[in-house]
């Protein structure tokens, strides 16, 4: 197992709690990756941390209704306006987008990038299980995990990527998964990272990866 510094070096990773489903695992699997993680739905804990994790599971809507009755969605675009890191999770990812269309219904994501979630065209729904990536080039999230397995469990996920390019930023980093037809598996763009599939169910590969995120955060840099 991954081994982890001592608790007076570790990056402080809040995770965001507003009632969705089991989130212990994800603590725990940040602590084995080497963070001081905590949930939380304290607004000055989440926005003093090195790190936010949004978590999500269920469906789209609810997961989005619950961030606005809770106010998380606010504190999720404060962080990423103020370059803060944030990383989404399975739903915690889709969300992020503008739309997710389910069942017909179309609702409204929190827009931090352009595109629409929607259901996979797979001869078996949901996708559930171990499945490889076709990592990003320059990921810094699969660094050294490019060829792993990781666990997926969903029925939708964004099938383009039509975020532009952005100079002097630099673009975002598009890791892709294919189930049925492509899809976006992880973006690392800026502050806001995501992934579709669950790390903190990934075995080693998921904490070598929530690893090299927690290592990518402003106190791990210092």
């Amino acid at each position: 197992m991954t081994a982890t510094p001592s608790s007076a070096a570790r990056p402080t990773v809040a995770v965001l709690d507003y009632g969705s489903g089991n989130v212990h695992s994800a603590v725990k699997a940040l602590a084995l990756a080497g963070a001081d993680a905590r949930l939380t739905d304290d607004l000055d804990a989440i926005m003093a941390a090195d790190g936010l994790v949004v978590p999500g599971v269920g469906a789209f809507r609810s997961v989005v209704d619950a961030l606005r009755e809770s106010r998380a969605d606010q504190l999720i675009e404060r962080r990423v306006a103020g370059g803060l890191p944030v990383l989404g999770i399975c739903v915690g990812m889709q969300v992020m987008f503008e739309h997710g269309v389910e069942r017909g219904a179309d609702s409204l994501g929190l827009g931090q990038w352009p595109g629409a979630v929607t259901e996979l065209d797979a001869p078996v729904l949901p996708h559930m299980g171990w499945n490889t990536v076709e990592a990003g080039s320059g990921s810094t999230l699969f660094r050294g995990i490019e060829s792993e397995r990781f666990y997926f469990v969903h029925s939708y996920a964004a099938q383009h990527w039509t975020l532009p390019s952005q100079e002097p930023f630099p673009s975002a980093v598009v890791t892709w998964a294919t189930h049925g037809v492509p899809f976006v598996a992880a973006v690392e763009n800026g502050p806001l990272a995501a992934t579709q599939f669950h790390p903190e169910k990934s075995g080693e590969a998921g904490i070598r990866l929530l690893a090299n995120w927690i290592a990518s955060l402003p106190a791990a840099t210092l």
